[in-house]
């Protein structure tokens, strides 16, 4: 147990979320640390140089980017084929994620949470990220994953960032007509692969039972 990565992560964030999500479908397995944002743990502080989830620990490498934990677990092992899209280049692929954690997230951040930001206009924020989502439904319409019949590493890096922008407003989302895109996102908030990672897990202090993830 003590020869397992640790992986700091907090059950409800969509970063978090991306991170498990590629641990458990490439089969390697980690010591999962839950957060307390409210409440961080003095080990958390020591290790995440951003105090931010999630935080891998390998040996003496700390991976403190959601996006850098993915790949460094697909590179071990990707029996999907995650990082070698169907359709497309990896260099498309990881622009359009580079999208979703920019421009996107920056104003679903601004819609979700509009009263943390001064003059901020909820409405306006909400319609530019909206122009991301009908992207996405486009792509969608053609196929059933952004970058063709089977799954890619854009579908899980980003759903988790879809479903915290419908969760803002879920009647207000399901109500535009981004059919394709709704429908990607049902799939997975319904689909065991989100479900599995999703248990909810006691927060972590020194001396915790430890927690192996995925645990098979």
């Amino acid at each position: 147990m003590t020869d397992l990565p640790i992986l700091y992560s907090f059950r409800r964030c969509p970063y978090a979320i991306r991170a498990r999500l590629a641990i458990a479908v490439s089969g390697q397995q980690v010591a999962l640390r839950e957060v307390v944002l409210r409440d961080k743990a003095p080990e958390f502080l020591e290790t995440s140089p951003t105090a931010t989830v999630p935080c891998l620990k390998v040996e003496n490498t700390i991976l403190d980017e959601s996006l850098d934990i993915m790949v460094w677990a697909l590179r071990h092992s990707d029996p999907e084929g995650w990082l070698s899209p169907e359709e497309g280049s990896a260099e498309e692929m990881f622009a359009l994620i580079d999208e979703c954690d920019g421009p996107f997230k920056q104003h679903l951040d601004r819609y979700k949470y509009d009263t943390r930001y001064k003059d901020t206009d909820r409405e306006l924020e909400r319609a530019s990220a909206s122009a991301f989502l009908r992207k996405l439904d486009i792509m969608l319409q053609k196929r059933p994953w952004l970058f063709g019949r089977r799954a890619s590493l854009a579908d899980y890096a980003i759903l988790p960032f879809v479903r915290q922008f419908a969760n803002a407003n879920r009647d207000w989302f399901d109500g535009e007509e981004w059919t394709a895109l709704k429908a990607w996102l049902v799939m997975f908030e319904t689909s065991d692969r989100f479900l599995n990672v999703m248990p909810k897990w006691q927060k972590w202090h020194a001396g915790s039972e430890p927690i192996v993830f995925p645990d098979t």
